[in-house]
């Protein structure tokens, strides 16, 4: 059997065996989640991404390739991204956590996965409507920075392809000149190993690098140019 016919293969098994584990997490953060303790909530989520991270490694063959963690603080702070597939939705709960993202609101109606995500008050917005959705980030990402919780933003607001450049929206940047946290920010190459849209994943390996923190002080603007210019030549890096 050609190995693409085997990594397809892989790939089916491994959706089923996500799936699996994702309804029992589901049904318990979605029908008791809200009556437990935030920490128990985490925790479950804790216990699914293991999972996941297991069939990741052992059913599609991807290995995870960190750079700089010792550049994550011990604070809440605000991690700002590049978005390239589903990977790093889960990938980087496993660096910083306890963490929430900012997400599109349509991701909270998929039954149990969606379910998951309320419970643990990730935040939700309504991309069509730019005002109301910078001044929910802002609230809401105060109060999960207060409350001990990393915020996790990716300011291209959708996957975009390893060669494809979108605009860096200033969300996570006017967060971070807000609650005067400090600002992490991460470069990976997730989309040559699990690309947006396919159904094939893997194998291969994903690497991650997490750049020293950017302490308060920058206003927004000055603060979003930084850490895009310091992603676009770590992923410039990461591809040559």
């Amino acid at each position: 059997m050609k190995p693409e016919a085997v990594q397809k293969i892989r790939n089916v098994v491994f959706d089923a065996a996500v799936a699996l584990v994702t309804i029992p997490f589901g049904l318990i953060l979605g029908l008791a989640g809200f009556a437990l303790p935030l920490k128990v909530r985490f925790w479950l989520v804790k216990c699914w991404r293991r999972c996941f991270t297991f069939f990741e490694r052992h059913i599609l063959g991807i290995r995870v390739e960190v750079i700089g963690i010792e550049n994550i603080p011990k604070e809440p702070c605000i991690v700002i991204s590049n978005h390239q597939s589903a990977w790093e939705t889960v990938g980087l709960q496993t660096l910083f956590s306890p963490c929430v993202f900012v997400l599109k609101e349509e991701l909270l109606k998929i039954p149990f996965f969606g379910w998951g995500l309320k419970a643990v008050k990730m935040i939700a917005i309504d991309r069509e409507s730019s005002k109301q959705a910078l001044k929910k980030v802002t609230e809401q990402g105060l109060d999960r920075i207060h409350s001990g919780i990393t915020v996790i933003v990716f300011p291209e607001g959708t996957r975009a392809d390893p060669n494809e450049r979108l605009p860096f929206q200033i969300g996570g940047a006017y967060l971070a000149s807000k609650c005067h946290a400090p600002v992490i920010p991460v470069a990976h190459n997730a989309g040559t190993i699990w690309p947006k849209g396919s159904s094939v994943k893997g194998p291969g390996v994903i690497r991650v690098v997490i750049g020293e923190p950017i302490m308060p002080g920058l206003r927004a603007q000055a603060l979003n140019d930084r850490v895009e210019s310091w992603i676009r030549q770590q992923n410039t890096e990461v591809a040559n």
